[in-house]
């Protein structure tokens, strides 16, 4: 896992529509919330609904969310971009949802699996990584716990002092030139 206090890598991607965002977007936010996502994962299927409910309440509290989808979509069509759009319209993300085509942001930030989650506070460095909660697609409800209590005190001002786990769910699909298991 990449270390706490390390500096969020910047970015500027395309949403489904092309439009584009970057890490620039959150210059007035106190805390940005990167989420690695995509359509076909279950473990992302089981959280997403309480991803977009998450994102909605945190944004009011000046939290910045952008969520990246690094798969490759020549193997996995179903996370193409317009899919994302359809995916977004139907959850309700209030967020960009953005697609990393040459999986250069997922490297940068070192994400692994779909969902993983990245906090950074005020100077954009990484106050917490890891998972949504400790629920799965078969056995709890998702409620954020553990990204909430992030925010919470990354939004105050504190050292984030609850346990950070790692996150579970899909491996990323990389592209056969990009795999860093090979």
């Amino acid at each position: 896992m990449v270390e706490l206090g390390t500096s969020a890598p910047w970015f500027s991607l395309p949403d489904s529509e092309g439009h584009i965002h970057s890490l620039d977007d959150a210059s007035d936010s106190p805390v940005v919330l990167i989420a690695f996502i995509c359509n076909h994962c279950p473990f992302v299927k089981h959280l997403a609904d309480e991803l977009a409910a998450l994102s909605k309440e945190y944004s009011s509290q000046g939290v910045a969310t952008f969520a990246i989808m690094s798969n490759d979509v020549d193997t996995y069509p179903d996370d193409a971009p317009p899919r994302m759009r359809e995916e977004a319209q139907m959850r309700n993300y209030e967020f960009p949802y953005l697609h990393d085509a040459d999986q250069g942001i997922a490297k940068a930030y070192q994400a692994t699996c779909t969902p993983d989650f990245f906090v950074y506070g005020p100077e954009r460095t990484l106050v917490y990584r890891g998972q949504f909660d400790d629920s799965r697609p078969d056995s709890g409800t998702a409620d954020g716990k553990d990204l909430r209590n992030a925010l919470d005190d990354a939004l105050a001002g504190r050292p984030v002092t609850h346990p950070q786990k790692p996150s579970l769910g899909c491996n990323i699909k990389w592209k056969p030139e990009n795999n860093p298991n090979s």
